[in-house]
C-alpha cells in the first residue's frame, strides 16, 4: 500500500483537560472551570432516542461503540506517518478506511490531532479530531463511521460540533478557521462528505447550549 507522508505543523499547547462525570454525563477539568463536553451538549437532545436504542440493542451499540473507537485510532496512526499494520487490521476496519482514504489524502499541514481544547466564552471543552488543510483549505476535521447513509438534516449536531471546535480554538490560539469538513465512511459502502463554514452555525450552536443550561445541572462558576 502506498502511503502519504503528512506534513504536521503543530501548535504549542500549555493546558490540559481531565475527563470527569458529572449526572452521568461527561465533563472536562480545564484551567478555567468544569464545562460540559461538546458532543454532551450538542448530542443531548438526541440522547433519549440513542438511549432508547441502546438499551434494545446492546451489541449493536457495543459493536458501533467499538468501530467508532477503533476507526479513529486507525485514523490517528495514518496521519501520524505511524506504520499500519494492514494485513492484520479487522475486515470491517480495513473496508471503513480504504472507502475514505482518498478523502484523508486530501489533508496535510496538520496543525491539531485529537487535541484538548476549551473556552471559557462557550463554556465547552473536548477533544478536536483535526486541525489541518482540507483540499487546501485550513479546516477542522471530523472523522465519522456510520452504519447507513446519513441524511445532512439529521446530523445538525456534526455541523454544531465542528463550530464549537473553531471558536474554541480560536479562543485558544488566536487562529480563526472559517471552513469545517465532516467525513463520513458508512458500512454500505457510501462515503460522505459536508463542507460548510462555522459562522453559519454559531447561532445554532448559541441555541443548543441555552437549551442544554435550561434543563441540565451545569456546576455553577463559584464550584469551578
Amino acid at each position: 500500500m502506498n502511503i502519504k507522508t503528512f506534513t504536521h505543523k503543530p501548535i504549542d499547547i500549555s493546558w490540559k483537560l481531565e475527563e470527569v462525570t458529572h449526572n452521568g454525563s461527561r465533563f472536562y477539568k480545564t484551567p478555567a472551570g468544569i464545562f460540559p463536553s461538546v458532543t454532551t451538549v450538542v448530542g443531548w437532545e438526541k440522547q433519549k432516542f440513542f438511549s432508547e436504542w441502546r438499551a434494545k440493542n446492546p451489541e449493536e451499540s457495543k459493536r458501533v461503540t467499538s468501530r467508532g473507537t477503533k476507526f479513529h485510532k486507525l485514523l490517528e496512526n495514518y496521519l501520524n506517518n505511524e506504520t499500519l499494520d494492514y494485513e492484520n487490521i479487522h475486515s470491517m476496519q480495513k473496508s471503513l478506511f480504504s472507502l475514505i482514504r482518498p478523502e484523508i489524502d486530501k489533508i496535510d499541514n496538520i496543525i491539531a490531532l485529537e487535541t484538548p481544547l476549551f473556552s471559557k466564552t462557550i463554556g465547552l471543552a473536548g477533544r478536536v479530531d483535526c486541525i489541518a488543510e482540507y483540499d487546501g483549505k485550513l479546516s477542522i476535521i471530523d472523522f465519522k463511521a456510520s452504519t447507513k447513509e446519513k441524511r445532512e438534516s439529521d446530523i445538525d449536531n456534526y455541523f454544531a460540533q465542528a463550530t464549537a471546535y473553531a471558536l474554541m480554538f480560536q479562543e485558544r490560539t488566536g487562529i480563526r478557521i472559517d471552513n469545517f469538513a465532516i467525513l463520513i465512511a458508512c458500512e454500505d459502502g457510501l462515503r460522505q462528505v459536508f463542507t460548510g463554514q462555522p459562522l453559519k452555525y454559531v447561532r445554532h450552536l448559541s441555541n443548543l447550549i441555552k437549551r442544554y443550561k435550561e434543563v441540565n445541572d451545569v456546576p455553577r462558576a463559584e464550584d469551578n
